[in-house]
């Protein structure tokens, strides 16, 4: 049995602090881009659907809680958002009825319209489920946005690709945790300029 020492500590943070500096020199650009595009959407009128499998799904569950709730203290209305995987009761029966593949693209298909914004989350840039969502999005006229790994996306694309530059799934996830952050931030500030 390997015993845990404070050394596993710093290593983590010191990987958390490199994918961070990374994250800023890669993809500072494509994060605000990527943040205009959801912060015009949604003070449209349109929505966000989020999704994504495991810790992923959790990501995009935040996001739409920050969203239909608040980020920061402040006034603004709720944003609309929906996280795919939030309902056991339709994820199972298009699991189910079809198959696992489905259940994010079966959800697309139905509620996506011209406008909305479909954030996908995949640190392996691989999962079916995932890459078919944003085919349906597209289909459908929605605005794509990824969330992904230093691989990308495998076999799909999005109008906005966020490719965190690590191969470490926890501090993928750290970092598309980051991004979701500082759209939020982007999101309300651009709310609270347009009530002034």
């Amino acid at each position: 049995m390997v015993e845990a020492s404070s050394e596993i500590v710093e290593a983590h943070f010191n990987g958390h602090e490199t994918a961070g500096r990374r994250c800023l020199a890669l993809l500072k650009d494509k994060i605000y881009l990527a943040a205009l595009d959801l912060a015009q959407g949604l003070y449209r009128g349109h929505k966000v659907l989020a999704f994504g499998n495991g810790g992923s799904a959790s990501q995009a569950s935040h996001f739409a809680g920050e969203l239909l709730g608040r980020y920061a203290p402040g006034p603004r209305r709720g944003l609309a958002a929906v996280a795919l995987a939030s309902d056991a009761s339709v994820t199972t029966c298009i699991a189910n009825d079809f198959d696992f593949a489905s259940i994010f693209e079966r959800q697309m298909e139905a509620l996506a319209q011209p406008g909305d914004l479909a954030v996908g989350f995949t640190t392996s840039g691989k999962s079916p489920n995932v890459l078919r969502a944003l085919a349906a999005a597209e289909r459908n006229g929605a605005v794509t946005l990824a969330l992904t790994g230093a691989a990308g996306l495998d076999g799909g694309c999005a109008r906005h690709t966020l490719a965190v530059p690590s191969t470490s799934t926890a501090h993928i996830q750290e970092m598309h945790l980051v991004i979701l952050h500082i759209w939020c931030e982007i999101i309300e500030r651009t709310g609270a300029s347009r009530s002034t």
